[in-house]
């Protein structure tokens, strides 16, 4: 079958996209549309917190006062992460460092800095950290599931070969070089002179496996939840378990320096492995 030169194909749904944009121009000014989405999702994850915080008998405002905070320092932290395990690169291009609408933000780096902030935050006002975690999250989880769809307009986050039901087919041009592994390279498949990769979408793995997280969560909160810092626990179990299997599947890992490990998936496995370990302590005591 041809697909006629289309940028990017699910052949086994019968789904195609003839032209997949990454960007849109208003004024003459290029604006992403990855920071559109992330833009969004932000906002989405703090209306979905105060809807919580009123459902628990909090005040929303606080949560639009930490996130004014949160926000800024959580990309920050997602920069230097980036920057860090990438640093071979950024060490010859210092002057790329700051570039952020070149790309390369890492959600972990904004999940600790997130972390890092609600406890100064929560010590300063006189606040339960457990408690506004336990809100907070499900904002944090809402911006993950959008955010990932940033990765599909560019292209980029997405894993080795597959033929599976969901196999996704992007034209070669669109991609990074550096993310085509041999393995996809070497199952390349050429249509009418265009050619293209077939690859695991992980984009879309991760952003269901974090909605029906959310899903979850939303709903334990309400009928199970027994003690503070439960739905935080949750959260770190659950992301970690979908990160660390998604993570094995991509080919365009941060590793540690000097290894073949990726970050985020050792980060992932130690993350699921405390979560679990602190809900069974707690269980136990109670």
């Amino acid at each position: 079958m041809s697909y006629h030169g289309a940028d990017l194909i699910f052949p086994h749904l019968g789904i195609l996209i003839r032209h997949l944009p990454n960007h849109i121009t208003v004024f003459g000014f290029r604006i992403a549309f990855y920071g559109i989405i992330i833009g969004t999702g932000m906002i989405l994850g703090l209306l979905l917190a105060q809807w919580d915080a009123r459902r628990r008998g909090q005040d929303p405002d606080i949560y639009l006062d930490f996130a004014l905070y949160a926000i800024i320092i959580s990309i920050i932290g997602a920069r230097i992460y980036y920057v860090a395990f990438q640093w071979d690169y950024y060490s010859a291009h210092p002057d790329q460092i700051l570039n952020i609408r070149g790309g390369g933000l890492a959600i972990y780096g904004g999940i600790i800095a997130a972390v890092l902030t609600a406890l100064v935050y929560t010590r300063i006002k006189k606040l339960s950290f457990f408690q506004l975690a336990d809100t907070g999250v499900l904002g944090l989880l809402c911006g993950q599931i959008l955010g990932r769809w940033g990765n599909f307009f560019n292209c980029e986050a997405f894993g080795g070969y597959t033929d599976s039901l969901f196999a996704m087919r992007i034209r070669e041009a669109l991609v990074n070089p550096s993310m085509i592994s041999p393995e996809v390279a070497a199952h390349r498949i050429m249509d009418n002179g265009v050619a293209y990769i077939q690859v695991h979408p992980t984009f879309l793995y991760e952003s269901v496996w974090n909605l029906a997280s959310l899903l979850f969560l939303i709903w334990f909160g309400k009928h199970k939840q027994k003690w503070t810092g439960q739905i935080l626990a949750l959260y770190f179990l659950l992301y970690g378990i979908g990160r660390f299997f998604i993570e094995g599947l991509r080919t365009d890992q941060l590793l540690i320096p000097g290894t073949s490990l990726a970050v985020s998936q050792c980060l992932s496995a130690l993350l699921a492995v405390l979560a679990a370990a602190a809900l069974l302590y707690r269980s136990r005591r109670r």
